[in-house]
């Protein structure tokens, strides 16, 4: 057997350079998409808080407007029961129907606009994170692909015999 050696093959400088700022540039490029991917995952958090407190808001109100109707319905109860006459019951019973339908509408318009701002409070947030997590991608990936075709030029320079 004959002993052939291995050629030595370097690697030149500017191309170790090149690799080394590519490297660093995939890196700083992920870092970036993942702090815009952590940033959009708190907005939807803050988004689901949100709904939440919105919801737990609705369903309080729900309480206590169903709390105030009952109460009504009982302090009718009462005046009937005390009522001396049958035209007296029929008094009490029209303010009755008088009092509770302009509170039952107050309740629904009270009630419809709770809703409607939640609706539009968690749209709103939804279309931020959104809109945030798409400019700080891009501008991530705009900066990465920047920086890349810097460092390419810069190889390209350094090139002997160019």
């Amino acid at each position: 057997m004959s002993n052939t050696q291995n050629p030595n093959y370097e690697v030149p400088a500017e191309m170790r350079d090149f690799a080394e700022k590519s490297v660093d540039q995939a890196r700083k490029a992920f870092d970036s998409f993942l702090g815009a991917a952590r940033r959009t995952a708190d907005t939807v958090q803050g988004s689901a808080e949100l709904a939440r407190t919105n919801t737990t808001t609705l369903s309080s109100r729900s309480f206590e407007f169903a709390e105030q109707n009952v109460n009504a319905a009982f302090d009718l109860a009462q005046k009937l029961v005390r009522s001396k006459d049958v035209q007296e019951a029929m008094q009490h019973q029209a303010e009755f129907v008088r009092s509770q339908f302009a509170n039952i509408q107050a309740q629904a318009k009270e009630f419809g606009g709770l809703a409607q701002s939640a609706i539009q409070q968690g749209a709103e947030n939804a279309k931020t994170a959104v809109q945030q997590g798409t400019n700080e991608a891009r501008q991530a990936f705009d900066q990465s692909t920047a920086a890349a075709k810097e460092a390419a030029a810069k190889a390209t320079e350094k090139k002997p015999g160019a």
